[in-house]
């Protein structure tokens, strides 16, 4: 079953603090991406102070967490300064709703208060639905290519 929020209906947009972190935590699963409370916590702490990060949390009146996403504006050499989305996750009984929209304004908003030239994210290969979103509100594939990873010791 499929929630359904409407445009009408209460949702707040607001900065992520540690009483969301097992929620946040249980929505990155939900993406396949395996993270404990206790490293979301670590995480959360260590950017919280940092103005070049923002983490917020969309919640419902009753504080319930439906989606967070997480941006960095990165100082670079190569383009102007741009802000990142590091993730961003909406609860799959909530993605056909606005949600993901009102986020992604968020995000912009705060990029361009904050000085940014634009907005730059990532989005798995198989996520195709997700592309078309993205599509659909402004932005533009530039670019593909393969990322790499190495675990360091």
């Amino acid at each position: 079953m499929t929630n359904k929020v409407s445009v009408n209906e209460k949702i707040k947009i607001r900065q992520a603090g540690i009483k969301n972190v097992e929620r946040i935590a249980s929505l990155c699963e939900q993406l396949e991406y395996s993270v404990t409370n206790q490293q979301i916590e670590q995480r959360l702490t260590k950017i919280k102070n940092n103005d070049a990060h923002i983490v917020y949390v969309v919640t419902l009146e009753d504080e319930y967490v439906i989606a967070w996403a997480h941006a960095h504006i990165c100082d670079s050499i190569v383009i102007p300064i741009p802000a990142i989305i590091l993730g961003l996750v909406v609860d799959k009984d909530y993605r056909h709703s606005r949600i993901r929209r009102f986020l992604m304004q968020q995000i912009e908003q705060w990029a361009s208060l904050a000085g940014c030239d634009s907005v730059l994210l990532r989005s798995n290969i198989k996520r195709k639905e997700t592309h078309l979103f993205y599509e659909k509100i402004g932005y533009t594939n530039i670019k593909q290519s393969l990322t790499f990873h190495k675990k360091l010791l």
